[in-house]
């Protein structure tokens, strides 16, 4: 029996994890449909989930500080492509939707009225943006405030570089070392996590997702699918002049795979950086453009603003001009980019798109609702989409660079 346990679990570790998080997938599936009673096995996916959002904080901080303290030059082309390529990214991702909504109107079913506890505009939205880039650094770290964390790693890593000495800087960089090799032994026990978070989502939900509210999560979910698939390989493309593809396949496939199931970008940064790490990208570059992607890469969350907003002019007879598309794409990238700031993330910015067409918060709040029962999927879907994106465009700005 032990010689057979040894065998068993060499074979395990021999597998590739994607593989092994497959093998969870259909594990939880099965085991959420034959036995939803068992609610203990989905303690594994709350350890999982909780475990990374736990050190990300800590390995983003460490990170970042350590390769500004370490660069020997700036960031420079690679950094200012980047966020170029996020921004060009969900603004395209928030123009798809809107070419989509008005290609298949879906409506929702509105019935009384809602209080609304959404942001009003985007001076608030910015405003909170930039509360939470300054908020103590301490307090970032353990709210997961990435935004915080950014900017005063940012900070300290500058000063490091000016003030400390070698070895100081030394001491830091081997911290950083000993985080990340934490970070991998946690992503060691990804199948068993996603085991549990599958199990969970089946159990409570069942399939029945997919028939309630199905033309407006399927809506959803292919202008998702045609960002990751279309738009984004057609900007990889035009940046490397090469087939995109192959890299698109490899984020999707070790990135989004994974956010999918955590459906929290917080939660993949680790498992993005690792995955930068092995395409041999630069570590001071990837430190710094994972999470500030984790921030305002969010093409899944521009599509989820438009085509709610849309739902709601169509099922309320509202007229949507070109131009008011137009803005109302531009408004939703913006938004996006702040969603990371605000508590409920983009659900809870549709009443301050809505607002761009006379729509009462009261109204808008029952889009968001809805928003909420679909989200098993939608959430999923968008944090794929997010997630994969920084990775892939972290790629492609180096690669870009190199050429």
């Amino acid at each position: 029996m032990k010689k057979l346990f040894l065998a068993l679990a060499g074979k395990w570790r021999r597998m590739s994890l994607v593989l092994r998080i497959l093998v969870g997938l259909v594990l939880g599936v099965v085991l959420g449909l034959a036995c939803p009673q068992f609610t203990f096995i989905g303690i594994l996916g709350s350890l999982f989930v909780s475990a990374l959002k736990a050190i990300a904080p800590i390995l983003v901080a460490v990170l970042v500080a350590a390769s500004i303290a370490k660069a020997q030059g700036g960031l420079g082309a690679r950094f200012r492509t980047v966020i170029t390529l996020y921004l060009l990214a969900t603004f395209l991702a928030a123009a798809v939707a809107v070419v989509a909504s008005f290609l298949f109107p879906v409506e929702i079913v509105l019935s009384g009225t809602a209080e609304s506890q959404a942001p009003g505009g985007l001076y608030e939205v910015f405003s909170q943006l930039a509360t939470n880039m300054v908020s103590n650094p301490l307090q970032s770290v353990t709210s997961a405030n990435y935004l915080g964390v950014l900017f005063w790693a940012v900070i300290i890593g500058l000063a490091l570089k000016l003030k400390a000495s070698q070895t100081t800087i030394q001491i830091l960089g081997d911290l950083s070392e000993v985080i990340s090799q934490a970070v991998r032994w946690v992503i060691q026990f990804a199948p068993f996590g996603i085991l549990g978070l599958v199990f969970a989502s089946v159990s409570e939900s069942g399939l029945d997702i997919f028939t309630t509210y199905g033309k407006l999560l399927l809506l959803l979910v292919g202008c998702m699918l045609c960002s990751a698939l279309i738009v984004n390989p057609l900007i990889v493309a035009l940046y490397l002049r090469r087939n995109p593809f192959p890299l698109v396949w490899t984020c999707l496939k070790e990135s989004g795979l994974n956010a999918f199931f955590t459906r929290s970008s917080a939660a993949n940064i680790p498992i993005n950086m690792n995955l930068c790490r092995r395409l041999g990208i630069e570590e001071d570059f990837y430190s710094v453009s994972i999470p500030l992607g984790a921030t305002i890469n969010m093409n899944g969350a521009a599509v989820t603003i438009t085509v709610m907003t849309l739902a709601l002019c169509h099922t309320l007879g509202i007229e949507v001009n070109i131009f008011a598309a137009l803005f109302l794409s531009l408004l939703a990238t913006l938004a996006a980019c702040g969603a990371s700031g605000v508590a409920g993330g983009s659900l809870l910015l549709i009443p301050m798109a809505s607002s761009l067409f006379g729509i009462s918060g009261d109204i808008a709040m029952q889009a968001v609702a809805v928003g909420f029962i679909i989200g098993v999927v939608q959430d999923s879907v968008e944090t794929a989409l997010n997630s994969s994106g920084d990775a892939l465009f972290t790629v492609t700005a180096e690669w870009h660079d190199r050429k």
